[in-house]
């Protein structure tokens, strides 16, 4: 199809993928940490399909290799810029990727933080459980990092028995 190799054809492209591109960091913005640290069979496939969702908005159903190869280098751009950006500004970054988050607090829950990061109490205590620590007794503080890791601060110093 010559039509699809055209110039104003690949813009369209290119701008239909920049769109789609500041849309889905924005859905995944609101979707929240857990997403990225955490994923379930049922959030991989949301990911998956959203994917090829998108994938049909940005190239406007033109499947020729000049629109694929538009689309993927305008992400790849994107993603470049968006990167640079973040680095030079600590406004934006939050923005985008938010702050860490405190979860528990003296071997308490933070229900508050919880709900907004749509974890449960169960999610909790398996991630404490996967850190070697038996309860949340055990534990000052559990940090919700910006990658979606928890992180946490025992009571007393050093690691929990049987961990390095």
């Amino acid at each position: 199809m010559v039509a699809s190799l055209s110039a104003p054809t690949l813009l369209v492209v290119a701008g239909s993928t920049a769109v789609m591109y500041g849309f889905v960091i924005f859905l995944l913005r609101l979707a929240g940490r857990r997403q990225l640290g955490q994923l379930t069979a049922i959030d991989l496939v949301v990911f998956l399909t959203l994917g090829s969702a998108v994938e049909t908005a940005m190239i406007h159903g033109d499947t020729s290799l000049a629109a694929g190869l538009v689309s993927a280098a305008t992400l790849l751009l994107l993603n470049f810029g968006l990167n640079r950006v973040l680095l030079r500004s600590r406004r934006l970054r939050h923005l985008v990727g938010g702050g860490p988050i405190l979860l528990v607090h003296d071997g308490r829950l933070v229900d508050e933080h919880l709900r907004r990061v749509g974890l449960t109490d169960q999610d909790v205590d398996e991630a404490l459980r996967a850190r070697g620590y038996g309860s949340r007794a055990d534990v000052r503080d559990a940090v919700l990092e910006t990658d979606g890791t928890i992180n946490v601060i025992p009571r007393t110093s050093g690691p929990p028995a049987g961990r390095p």
